[in-house]
């Protein structure tokens, strides 16, 4: 199976998300650094999955809009570097530099986190709204919700991927580029991102522009965290 065939098409439910991730998972090497990412992205989904069937969202077919909308971003980009067709700058380092021997796993994690989150979801709350009828603050609830899961996760991926204590006194210059990045800013930038791009729906010309805008910043930001590290 290749990769675009595991992610063609829109999703509907956040099982079907899951089972394309899955899907993804079984034909990327393990090292690959998409492949990095897409495991901590499906535990991530998965846990939404599951909690969505425990009925632990306020509003559940909301927080599944807002969910599917959000992993079509990244399947979207995966189909898109498949297909040779240029994924959005946001993603393009993680694809570029997904073989890299000397970016580490934690690197390639935090890389897509921050492309997914720093651009992806902005653009998915409005889709979310507009597949909704609703306004942004309608789904600020379900957002929080699903940022304190990402927390949870980003957390568990620190610990997971970390390099141990002796390689980071080798590795400072990986302690400072972690340190510098914050999932919680970039979730605070994503719900301010959102609004704006709500607010400037009327103004396609703008909302462009901003969007354009936001995803080269992101890319710029990827390409800082997968600096490769000397050995």
């Amino acid at each position: 199976m290749s990769q675009s065939s595991a992610v063609i098409g829109p999703a509907d439910t956040v099982g079907t998300v899951v089972a394309r991730m899955r899907a993804l998972a079984a034909v990327l090497p393990e090292r690959d650094g998409v492949a990095v990412f897409n495991r901590v992205y499906l535990a991530v989904t998965e846990e939404i999955d599951r909690r969505l069937g425990a009925g632990e969202f306020p509003d559940p077919r909301a927080a599944a809009a807002l969910d599917v909308r959000f992993a079509e971003r990244y399947l979207s980009a995966v189909g898109a570097a498949e297909a040779d067709l240029g994924p959005p700058a946001c993603w393009r380092p993680l694809f570029q530099l997904r073989h890299h021997p000397h970016v580490t796993p934690l690197q390639f994690a935090l890389a897509g986190v921050n492309a997914h989150i720093g651009h992806d979801l902005a653009l998915a709350v409005v889709d979310a709204c507009r597949t909704l009828g609703c306004e942004p603050a309608e789904l600020e609830d379900e957002f929080d919700h699903v940022g304190e899961i990402l927390t949870a996760l980003e957390e568990r991926v620190r610990e997971d991927l970390m390099p141990g204590p002796d390689l980071l006194q080798l590795a400072d210059p990986l302690t400072h580029l972690l340190g510098a990045w914050s999932l919680e800013r970039a979730r605070d930038a994503a719900w301010a991102a959102a609004r704006s791009l709500w607010a400037l729906r009327h103004c396609p010309d703008i909302a462009g522009e901003f969007t354009e805008r936001l995803d080269a910043a992101v890319g710029f930001a990827g390409r800082m965290l997968l600096t490769p590290l000397a050995r």
